[in-house]
């Protein structure tokens, strides 16, 4: 794929499309990993698409400058798009500079070269300027105001605005062509065919053991296994492409903000040891040495959180084998009479294909049972909620507690019975894992509007310690941002989740005691949601989008998960029930 690219760079150098030419279709990498293409955008009035990659300089300058033009031209019915054409850039890295930068309008990756062939640029931040007939009418510089040595004031042509006025005239482009000053496209030389290859028993088994074996295993919550030889040598195209992009193993947060605990990623040597065995046959290697793959989840098998005091069941659901499954609110059939303290949580799908997610929540008995307090969640590959050392999540008395499932179809009608597994305390507990629901239930998203802006806030009112933090909108969410302001000013982001996906619920956890925050300290989210007709999962474009339980209305909640750093609660619970029998001695 990376030689793919090569020669697409190359050929952009030697043989440029010429103005006036129709442009050969193409296909890019949106935010997402979904593969798009012009037509996805609707007719236009005209395209303007600038290629970037992420350590070039002057595109880091110019992509601010078409972030301010480009709202007054999409008024005017045409399409912007930023497209990444670094070799090894990744897609989530990409998505975040476009939020930091404050770009509205879509990014994406070129991975195969499809858009380099098709436009040919020869350097970043070049622009092309294509009409609604596809065809290619300008190719250059947004404007002059951008050197290699910096910014200018000097008076400069806006050669990019220019050349759009004269193609929504209907007229020929005055300048059809000028000069980029930038980044060139080199091809790398070409790849030189590895001394050793990889092998399956040796080299790749531990890698996909290790990173992918809680989900790719027989009867596990990925569509097929990988863990055995045959079954990844099956799959070893898909392997090399979603590793290359670094779509698996999943993981949104971006690289540049935190680091959490339970950070799903690939090292480079273990992305390069995967890629080079499936593009170069998937040898076996000496099979009697391959470790044993995990065994097959013939049952839900044993509990991670070991034996649960009390366990909850939705009982049997009945599932579809095609279409949409809407969005499910079960209340589990237990009501908590008394205050009640519970240290661990495991949310246990007897369909783990079935699931995609399911968040636990308690709800007040006798009140609005929309009224969520969010507990944990499950995802594919997710950890059960495991406290201890004397922290505990409380459930109020007179609450009961319940799942909002997501499920999705197999081809086949099925069914899912979910289990929730509770333990309780066997120590005392010193402190109560506490959340800060940061969440603004009054905006109004316009019609069509690409990156509306939500914004909410929590304050510390006493010293605490984080745990971790966890992103829920829905259909039209595109990107949250974690931001923390210290009583003394200063301020860092805490996450940022540049490309969020309705379909991956995940939390990001904090190592133990790294996350301290001083009293007084703020948090601030802020949101942007995409109500945009090239938003693949936007039921309604032309729809104002407010606050609602459907899945069609919208969502913006950051959660945050602490404890109050001296807090001592010394609550002697009984390890049978989870409530309190008085203050520990």
């Amino acid at each position: 794929m990376i030689a793919t690219l090569a020669l697409a760079l190359l050929a952009s150098v030697e043989d440029p499309v010429p103005i006036g030419a129709r442009v050969a279709p193409f296909t890019f990498t949106d935010t997402r990993w979904h593969t798009r293409n012009l037509d996805d955008f609707g007719t236009r009035a005209a395209y303007v698409i600038v290629f970037t990659t992420l350590d070039c300089p002057v595109a880091k300058r110019t992509l601010p400058a078409l972030a301010r033009i480009e709202p007054a031209w999409r008024a005017r019915g045409v399409q912007f798009l930023a497209v990444d054409v670094g070799v090894d850039d990744p897609l989530i890295e990409v998505a975040a500079r476009a939020v930091d930068q404050g770009l509205e309008f879509p990014v994406a990756r070129d991975f195969a070269g499809d858009v380099v062939r098709a436009l040919t640029p020869a350097r970043t931040p070049e622009v092309v300027v294509i009409d609604r007939d596809r065809k290619l009418r300008y190719r250059g510089r947004v404007d002059a105001s951008e050197r290699l040595g910096g910014p200018t004031d000097a008076p400069a042509r806006r050669d990019l605005e220019s050349a759009l006025e004269d193609v929504l005239a209907g007229r020929e482009v005055a300048v059809p062509t000028t000069p980029v000053e930038g980044c060139r496209l080199t091809s790398p030389a070409r790849a030189e065919p590895p001394r050793r290859v990889p092998d399956w028993a040796e080299v790749v088994a531990p890698i996909v053991h290790a990173r992918c074996g809680e989900c790719h295993v027989e009867g596990g919550a990925s569509p097929f296994e990988i863990v055995t030889y045959e079954g990844a040598r099956r799959h070893a195209a898909m392997i090399a492409e979603v590793v290359e992009q670094r779509r698996m193993p999943p993981w949104f947060a971006s690289a540049s903000h935190g680091e959490f605990e339970n950070a799903r990623k690939l090292s480079d040597a273990e992305r390069r040891a995967l890629i080079t065995w499936a593009e170069n046959g998937a040898p076996s290697g000496d099979l009697s040495l391959a470790p044993p793959p995990p065994p097959p989840i013939a049952s839900p098998g044993a509990w991670r959180i070991g034996t649960p005091d009390l366990v909850l069941s939705t009982g049997p659901i009945e599932l579809p084998a095609t279409g949409t499954v809407p969005y499910r609110y079960v209340v589990l059939p237990h009501l908590f009479a008394d205050e009640t303290w519970i240290e661990s949580i495991e949310i246990r799908p007897s369909n783990r294909t079935a699931l995609h997610h399911a968040n636990l929540g308690w709800y007040r008995f006798g009140g609005d049972v929309q009224a969520q307090n969010f507990l944990t969640g499950q995802v594919p590959g997710g950890d059960p909620m495991v406290l201890g050392d004397g922290v505990a999540v409380r459930v109020p008395a007179g609450s009961v507690i319940g799942l909002q499932i997501h499920h999705v179809t197999t081809g086949v009608p099925t069914s899912d019975t979910i289990e929730v597994g509770l333990r309780f305390p066997r120590r005392p507990v010193q402190q109560r894992l506490r959340l800060h629901e940061i969440s603004n239930g009054r905006f109004a998203i316009p019609p069509y509007a690409p990156a509306h802006e939500v914004r909410a806030s929590r304050t510390f009112e006493a010293a605490s310690v984080g745990v971790g933090m966890f992103v829920h909108m829905h259909l039209r969410g595109r990107d949250m941002r974690f931001e923390a302001r210290a009583p003394d000013g200063t301020s860092e982001t805490l996450l940022l989740v540049p490309n969020y996906d309705f379909d991956w619920q995940m939390a990001y956890r904090w190592k133990k005691g790294a996350r301290v925050f001083e009293a007084g300290t703020v948090v601030e989210c802020v949101a942007h949601f995409d109500n945009s007709a090239f938003n693949p999962w936007n039921p309604e474009p032309s729809k104002t989008v407010r606050f609602g339980q459907e899945t069609t209305d919208e969502m913006m909640y950051g959660f945050l998960f602490y404890v109050e750093r001296d807090e001592r609660l010394a609550l002697d619970v009984d390890p049978a029930t989870g409530v309190a029998r008085a203050v520990a001695r």
